[in-house]
């Protein structure tokens, strides 16, 4: 009797147990699924740090880094690089003192000539970049006041709801419309060689991104009622002419992330011997005086890096070099002062399942 009680009363346990169950069914897991990826448990490397694994690190580093940095450095000195800031020489002593009276004055020729003289040899092509200093391209609404839909297909050219303010001009579509073209850079440059007054042909063909002529700049846009405002912001441009070929206005567009930037401006495809005086032309129209900006013309060649910046040369000579004394200063150590290393045996993932 007594051994069949505890049967009966488990059997009773039990179904009330499946009658709760039913009626309160088990809620899903939200425990993600297993993985062992998720869980870090994939098979993994776990090299012990030992002095000489340090040690060669180190001076691995220090063989790929140090060749880099000269190379990128002599790569860098040899690059010819002339700069020219005119914004306040090419205003006339008797009117610097009112800049922006000069600048707004359309009965004042603009045009300025500058001499620059070449330092050493520069190879073709030679690339002529316009810079800006304090010109805040990356300003939010300014880079968004633009119509990509309206650059690209001509019948979107009615889209121009983020171009304000530059978008409508008596309600017809300004094309391009908004501030980034609207202040589109408007300087103009010529150069010629003093010792034979020979005029420097400037190529402007290819000056800007293909990506942004093929996909961006639409070959059946034109221009429309582009600075016909009361206020006219910077370039004007040639209506007759579809914006994927207006490659200065492709450059301009494709907007600078630092308020110091330089721009493509052309090419000069003949070499240029030390000694040479190039004389520049160029009508000083863009108003940089309102906000205290700078205007600066540069010419330089380029090398297998780019152009002129000593900054990568730097950083990874100073890594090699770092990591070359740190390699010297351990091996001293390991040398003078050796430390014996405990057995790796110990270690967890050295241990089998059993914790033996």
């Amino acid at each position: 009797m007594n051994s069949s009680n505890p049967g009966t009363s488990s059997g009773g346990g039990g179904g009330s147990g499946g009658g709760d169950a039913a009626a309160h069914p088990k809620r899903n897991s939200k425990r993600p699924k297993y993985s062992k990826f998720t869980q870090q448990e994939l098979p993994a490397c776990k090299p012990i740090l030992t002095p000489q694994w340090v040690i060669s690190a180190f001076v691995l580093i220090s063989v790929i880094f140090i060749p880099i940095g000269v190379a990128s450095l002599l790569a860098s000195r040899n690059v010819v690089e002339i700069v020219d800031r005119y914004e306040t020489e090419c205003i006339p002593e008797n009117q610097r003192n009112d800049k922006l009276g000069y600048i707004y004055n359309k009965n004042v020729s603009k045009t300025c000539t500058r001499r620059i003289t070449v330092p050493k040899l520069m190879k073709q092509p030679i690339y002529v970049y316009y810079q800006l200093d304090n010109f805040y391209q990356n300003h939010r609404r300014y880079v968004k006041s633009r119509s990509d839909a309206q650059l690209r297909d001509p019948s979107k050219e009615n889209e121009t709801s983020t171009c304000d303010p530059e978008a409508r001009i008596d309600g017809r579509p300004i094309v391009p419309c908004g501030l980034i073209a609207w202040s589109m850079f408007n300087d103009t440059y010529s150069f010629s060689r003093s010792r034979d007054n020979k005029t420097l042909a400037l190529n402007k063909k290819d000056i800007s991104w293909k990506s942004d002529r093929d996909s961006k700049f639409g070959d059946k846009v034109f221009p429309k009622n582009f600075q016909s405002g009361v206020i006219q912001g910077g370039a004007v441009l040639n209506e007759s002419i579809p914006l994927s070929q207006q490659e200065d206005l492709i450059v301009w567009m494709r907007t600078a992330a630092l308020p110091t930037f330089r721009k493509l401006y052309g090419r000069i495809e003949e070499d240029l011997v030390a000694g040479d005086t190039i004389v520049v032309t160029l009508e000083n129209n863009y108003n940089t005086y309102k906000f205290d900006g700078k205007k600066k013309l540069v010419l330089s060649t380029t090398s297998w890096i780019g152009g002129k910046n000593d900054f990568l040369g730097i950083a990874y000579l100073t890594v090699g070099g770092l990591c070359l004394f740190l390699a010297l200063v351990f091996t001293i150590i390991y040398l003078v002062k050796p430390r014996q290393l405990g057995d790796p045996s110990y270690l967890s993932w050295n241990r089998n399942p059993s914790g033996h």
